[in-house]
């Protein structure tokens, strides 16, 4: 390409120089110099040139061709994202399913464990009970058995003693006394075991509470857009 734009100066040199024609615009130029010069422009154009002609003799089939295969990559990329897109939403509804099976399961181990406790729950407090009003009668016998020996031993006195009516009234006195606090002791140790079965059943209703507000939790991200979205749920059971 140097030897072109050569060649090209000197032409344009010998034009300038050469002697004009009078009374007209032309020239007198060196026939010989300017074929030689021209001559070594044709043989200094490179190949590239007569390649890049016979591309634009033929853009037409280039551009035809260029369009073809434009459009079968196309089409071929277009099925390529219908395939990835319904793979996705394959693995994404296998997902949800998952998630949903996983939640249903923790729902029904959640109600069977509040089942497990209001049973446990509701035997020990009937247990409880149990002890607690076997205690009250033993306590109640007990002090009735007293009354009765007091009364049988304040009998006896009476009938030793007809007139001493002070040792008997002290008597009555003293068995009402142990009555009274037989009775006493038995309503103390039923207040002390109800108090006890409340704060049990209070303990179990705030475990209750606890595991119903997880299970809604859970339930709540698996309705919840964002939990469908990219096809996972994290649930924390924490009772």
């Amino acid at each position: 390409m140097y030897r072109v734009f050569e060649a090209l100066d000197e032409l344009v040199t010998i034009v300038e120089e050469a002697r004009g024609v009078p009374m007209t615009s032309g020239c007198v130029v060196p026939r010989g110099d300017v074929l030689e010069l021209l001559d070594d422009v044709r043989d200094a154009i490179p190949t590239e040139l007569d390649d890049a002609q016979d591309v634009l003799d033929h853009r037409d089939e280039v551009v035809a061709n260029a369009r073809n295969e434009a459009e079968k990559l196309v089409g071929q990329a277009r099925a390529d994202a219908e395939r990835t897109i319904a793979e996705a939403r394959a693995e994404a509804e296998r997902l949800v399913s998952e998630a949903r099976a996983h939640a249903e399961r923790m729902v029904t181990d959640a109600r069977s464990e509040a089942e497990r406790a209001v049973a446990a729950g509701r035997a020990h407090y009937e247990e409880l009970v149990g002890r607690a009003q076997a205690e009250a009668d033993r306590m109640l016998q007990a002090g009735r058995e007293s009354y009765e020996r007091a009364v049988e031993d304040g009998r006896a006195e009476q009938a030793r003693l007809v007139s001493q009516t002070e040792v008997v009234q002290a008597a009555r006195a003293e068995s009402q006394r142990i009555v009274e606090s037989a009775t006493a002791e038995a309503q103390r140790l039923r207040g002390e075991c109800d108090a006890y079965v409340d704060n049990k059943l209070a303990d179990f209703e705030d475990l209750l509470g606890r595991t119903m507000r997880t299970v809604e939790k859970g339930r709540q991200q698996l309705r919840s857009p964002a939990g469908g979205g990219n096809g996972m749920v994290g649930f924390d059971y924490q009772v």
